[in-house]
């Protein structure tokens, strides 16, 4: 089947409108390689904003001829766009926010490669230096704002997601703006795009101005999640797991909608940290909540907490139903704590540099069928640590179902296995096999095929 394409060339709007030519000449030296490889599929990925589909290997398979280039000027770059996809393109004009979405690309990707990872200023082996590496890009992407208040709210959730609950998240952000609160989220479609969507409203009958949408997302799942044309500040974090940091160190609370295995590994990796001894103290509101039909929903993953990590986990979060405005009554107030423990501990409003993150939660996990046999899944650990093998082993399902290297791996090798003590084991075949059965795999109509093994000792 073929997918209409458009050529273009395009100039920066907003972002990268001044250069040298030394900052020129080092980008097209960089644009080579891997490197470029990254920038290319993540350019497509921003190119695919609006379209349904949620398969990166899929995408790269619609359009094997898109092609884009770098093209130096005098008075800076543009980029040339071959067999791009037209639902990118308004009467064959590049939509504006797409193309501020492409010139955010480059800047990451760039930035990300020549000033974290090429830099002997990070060691990126070091927690300190993780932490500080998410800290200068997020500032590279002009997102922080040492004059505002607390106020930002991440919102995870699937986007494989009902229309009820698509609408739902809508509401709660709409609550969520009409308190001046502004949202953060992986900047995809469904549980990702509703709530911005919502808070538009609420922040326009405020008069409050433009708020805040950020989306934070990274070149392994971007293709599979788009971004959302409401994200007006897109950062590509180089893998999920400074992306889940940057997450907990930029947001103020979290709100979590129904989802999949993406959204069980967020709600492990944000339990883990809050459950660390450093962490016990530390005000941070987190609300699960959905329409009266993801009652069940929640219901399950609130079993699989208290059977894997335990009442002490239970108690970092609230579960509200079908409620919106007490969601965002809830998440007001305890962003209020939230601004009086920093004023306490004199930290930062908009980094949270208190925050206790173990290296396992920092280092990079290759969800590979050797490491994901390895996993540690069993009670005999630390809550915490335990929280971060079994996000780690959601991440390699997250893998499996929709990142290009992970769909290839399992076509050549088969499924992962996932073995551990059946205390662990049985709790999370249960809590997959609903996934598989409510369609929160992959989107609503597509069927759904596993790429995991359960092995129970």
């Amino acid at each position: 089947m073929k997918f209409d394409v458009i050529d273009a060339v395009i100039s920066p709007r907003g972002q990268m409108e001044t250069l040298s030519q030394f900052e020129v000449k080092h980008i097209l030296q960089a644009s080579h390689g891997e490197l470029g490889r990254i920038f290319r599929n993540c350019s497509l990925a921003v190119l695919n904003s609006g379209s349904p589909l949620d398969d990166g290997k899929e995408l790269f398979e619609r359009y094997p001829d898109f092609f884009i280039e770098i093209i130096q000027r005098h008075r800076g770059i543009k980029l040339a766009l071959k067999n791009a996809p037209a639902i990118a393109f308004v009467d064959g004009k590049l939509m504006t926010g797409i193309n501020e979405h492409l010139f955010t690309v480059l800047r990451d990707v760039l930035y990300v490669q020549n000033k974290i990872v090429d830099s002997p200023r990070f060691n990126l082996a070091n927690s300190a230096d993780i932490t500080n590496a998410v800290f200068h890009i997020l500032r590279n992407a002009h997102i922080m704002d040492p004059r505002k208040d607390p106020n930002l709210v991440v919102c995870w959730g699937g986007h494989s997601i009902s229309r009820e609950e698509y609408e739902y998240t809508k509401e709660v952000g709409y609550e969520m703006g009409l308190r001046d609160l502004d949202i953060c989220t992986g900047c995809g479609p469904g549980a990702m795009k509703g709530p911005m969507k919502g808070a538009t409203i609420g922040h326009a009958k405020q008069r409050s101005g433009v708020g805040r949408y950020l989306g934070l997302t990274e070149p392994g799942i971007i293709a599979a999640e788009s971004p959302n044309p409401i994200v007006n500040k897109l950062i590509i974090m180089p893998d999920i797991e400074k992306r889940l940091e940057a997450f907990v160190r930029a947001g103020h609370g979290i709100v979590v909608f129904p989802g999949g295995a993406g959204t069980a590994e967020e709600i492990l990796y944000v339990l883990g940290i809050l459950l660390h001894p450093d962490n016990v103290s530390m005000p941070f509101p987190l609300i699960f909540t959905g329409p009266k039909c993801a009652e069940d929903y929640f219901i399950q993953i609130n079993q699989f907490i208290v059977d894997t990590l335990g009442l002490e986990a239970q108690q970092r979060y609230k579960i509200i139903i079908d409620d919106p405005a007490r969601v965002a009554r809830e998440m007001k107030a305890g962003i209020k704590l939230v601004r009086a423990y920093r004023v306490q501990k004199q930290d930062a409003f908009y980094y949270n540099w208190s925050l206790k993150i173990d290296e396992q939660f920092q280092q990079p996990f290759n969800p590979n069928h050797e490491n994901m046999r390895a996993l540690a899944l069993h009670k005999d650990q630390e809550s915490h640590t335990l929280a971060a093998n079994l996000r780690r082993a959601f991440s390699g399902v997250v893998a499996g179902n929709v990142k290009e290297d992970g769909i290839l791996a399992i076509e050549k090798y088969g499924n992962f296995e996932l073995n551990g003590d059946t205390e662990i084991m049985e709790p999370m075949d249960a809590l997959l096999s609903a996934f598989v059965e409510q369609h929160r795999m992959k989107l609503a109509g597509a069927e759904y095929v596993p790429c995991y093994s359960i092995v129970k000792q």
